[in-house]
């Protein structure tokens, strides 16, 4: 006979539910300083503070790039602490070097298969190219990555500022300024306001943004893939490799099929040229929709809608790494291999 017990709710089902009542109290229930603005769509990055440039030079340090730097040293701290692990002469991988050992392995297998004796060439850049986009792709998912900033004073549609403590202020969400109305209908011409703290409309330059969101670096990426995708073709076919582009090969003897082979050669070349703009376009795409999708709807809703689409840019941001690094493997590894179908280029260094 077996008896059966109440179902009951765990401690820390009644920690969630509180935090969303809370949650929903603050986003609607109290005034407007704690309710989720509507974002401020701007395309291209914004600098971080005016007249904070790039030491040396004259680029304003945006808020895209400061993310990128700060991917970069995450990845890097993660790096380090495995490389302490594989130091410690332990031999049972455990935490972050089991992590880390299982996503170097899964790489490898997938460009040991594809790119046969030329993967230990094309490993650290495929590699490197899926652990910079990942991190970059995850960091962007940390609470108040975009949220935190600088108030300027806005040229269309803004909000009142709210002091808070210190020097740290909030826009009051429900008292929305449109200044469009003050200039028929048109956003207010730059320098037309006192250049003090926003005294009328404010919105906030965030100091950080996802770095996918900056064309700037998805196509960085895919001019650095295309490249070195003509490197290896080099490297393994010598100077036969461009006659995959030019094939005149075969005018003279076949006309007919040597103007068909120089016509696909022309196609391949515009190829190479439009894998640039596929692969800067994809990532940039569905990097800035994913953001601009959470900026709205969170404040629509703000409670659990957001949530779920937080595990969605999580998956979606794993495969779009995945998808540009193994795009970058696939298309190194053909070049490696002669367009006359013969096997990988024996003449290749061991």
């Amino acid at each position: 006979m077996t008896t059966t017990h109440p179902r009951r709710i765990g401690f820390k089902r009644w920690i969630v539910i509180a935090l969303m009542i809370v949650g929903g109290v603050l986003a609607f229930g109290v005034g407007g300083v704690f309710k989720p603005l509507s974002p401020v769509v701007v395309l291209p990055p914004e600098p971080i503070w005016p007249g904070l440039n790039i030491p040396f030079t004259s680029i304003p340090v945006s808020n895209t790039f400061l993310a990128t730097l700060f991917a970069d040293v995450v990845l890097l701290a993660f790096a380090f602490g495995a490389w302490r692990f594989s130091r410690s002469g332990r031999l049972v991988p455990a935490g972050l070097y089991n992590f880390f050992e299982w996503l170097v392995e899964f790489l490898w297998n997938m460009t040991e298969s594809a790119a046969g004796k030329w993967a230990r060439r094309i490993f650290p850049i495929m590699a490197a190219i899926f652990l910079l986009v990942f991190t970059a792709n995850m960091v962007k998912l940390l609470p108040g990555f975009e949220s935190f900033g600088w108030m300027k004073e806005a040229h269309a549609k803004g909000y009142e500022a709210v002091p808070l403590f210190g020097g740290l202020y909030a826009l009051d969400a429900s008292k929305p300024v449109d200044k469009t109305a003050e200039h028929g209908g048109e956003a207010a011409p730059a320098g037309a306001e006192k250049d003090e703290f926003c005294a009328n409309a404010c919105e906030v330059v965030p100091f950080f943004r996802a770095t996918a969101t900056d064309i700037n670096f998805t196509f960085a990426l895919a001019v650095s893939s295309v490249v070195m995708t003509q490197v290896f073709g080099v490297w393994a076919l010598g100077m036969k490799y461009f006659g995959k582009f030019i094939n005149t090969g075969t005018m003279i003897s076949k006309p007919l099929f040597g103007v068909i082979d120089f016509a696909v050669g022309l196609l391949e070349l515009i190829s190479e040229f439009a894998k640039i703009l596929s692969f800067g376009f994809r990532l940039f795409g569905n990097i800035f929709a994913g953001a601009l999708l959470l900026s709205i709807l969170g404040a629509l809703t703000a409670v659990v809608v957001p949530s779920a689409l937080y595990g969605l840019e999580f998956f979606v941001g794993i495969i779009q790494a995945y998808v540009f690094a193994m795009l970058t493997l696939v298309f190194m590894s053909q070049a490696t291999v002669s367009h006359h179908g013969d096997d990988h280029a024996e003449h290749a260094a061991h």
